[in-house]
């Protein structure tokens, strides 16, 4: 099962030295989300990420990003939701709904769908399905590999999401929360926890 990391929605200065060692253990898709930013800000951070790993990244704004850095592709969502003029390349899209899952599934290279858990990262947003339902959609192939559960995610339940049978994991607030801006002196509880994560992911 694929893991891919969604960025903090702020910038901070250890950021570019967490995702840089979160792809040397292995991270195989980022997702640059952050709203309401200027883009200089996302520039300055693809900068100081080795151009190696750029490839693994998927932007949720400032499109044009993709082709200027070389980045893996683009995230269609409610802020932007239609493709640039001739684009070619990878796609992916938020989904809350089985119906827009149905919808956008064939054009998509993956969908996020949430909440599939209780968030850790934002306040009332709790699970939309039961265990029951979601079982439903995997046997109806709604939920397939092309899906990816986003919403809570942790070392927890990772493996309930294994099993029914997403084809990987959006990691936010089990990451984040390991790390603080104002006293966290390194980011090895980070590391340690992605790495559990992935072992629980295989």
């Amino acid at each position: 099962m694929k893991l891919i990391l969604m960025s903090t929605p702020y910038f901070f200065v250890e950021e570019h030295q967490i995702l840089t060692a979160l792809f040397e253990e292995g991270l195989e898709i980022l997702h640059l989300r952050k709203p309401e930013t200027e883009p200089v800000y996302s520039e300055r951070l693809l900068t100081l990420i080795p151009q190696e790993f750029r490839k693994r990244i998927v932007v949720h704004d400032h499109f044009y990003l993709k082709n200027e850095y070389g980045l893996k592709g683009i995230h269609l969502n409610h802020r932007n939701p239609e493709l640039p003029p001739k684009y070619k390349g990878h796609i992916s899209c938020s989904c809350h709904t089985v119906e827009e899952v149905q919808a956008h599934k064939r054009a998509c290279d993956y969908l996020f769908l949430s909440p599939i858990f209780d968030s850790i990262s934002k306040e009332n947003y709790d699970a939309r399905f039961t265990i029951q339902e979601l079982k439903a959609l995997q046997k109806s192939k709604v939920i397939d590999r092309k899906v990816m559960a986003l919403g809570g995610v942790n070392l927890e339940n990772i493996a309930v999401t294994k099993s029914l049978g997403f084809g990987g994991a959006v990691l936010l607030g089990d990451i984040w929360n390991r790390f603080s801006i104002h006293t966290t002196q390194d980011f090895k509880d980070i590391i340690t926890h992605f790495r559990r994560l992935k072992r629980a992911a295989e």
